[in-house]
């Protein structure tokens, strides 16, 4: 991997999204009870936050090459957004269905946030 990727502020907060993320869906975990319907929205729920945990970085590190061409840097950017976002909603969503381990949603809200300023700044590198 490259060097200057492992560095660069916004791919290591959104490792950060990640590691919170996945510690969360180890706390969620399936009882077993297939006809419990909160049971199985919030194993959804953590479908859904652990798939755009990972398009993250993943989005980032694809368009990290200076090289790549603003439309593609643009498209990588709306994916990291809308997934960004989607980890917002999630949040509360899993707060609906009975998850009770609200400090682990508050820190990854706040680490969302701190993501969102890092984007907003790189999204601003961005030249035509």
């Amino acid at each position: 991997m490259d060097e200057k990727l492992e560095k660069f502020p916004l791919y290591i907060k959104a490792n950060e999204i990640y590691e919170l993320v996945n510690k969360v869906s180890i706390l969620i975990e399936n009882n077993g009870d297939e006809d419990d319907f909160d049971n199985h929205i919030l194993n959804e729920y953590k479908n859904q936050m652990n798939e755009n945990a990972l398009i993250i970085p993943a989005k980032i590190a694809g368009v990290f090459p200076e090289d790549v061409p603003y439309d593609l840097k643009m498209e990588n950017a709306a994916i990291i957004r809308k997934a960004a976002r989607t980890i917002l909603t999630t949040t509360s969503g899993l707060k609906m269905f009975g998850f009770t381990d609200f400090d682990y949603l508050e820190l990854i809200r706040n680490e969302v946030e701190e993501f969102r300023i890092l984007f907003a700044e790189w999204v601003k590198t961005f030249d035509e």
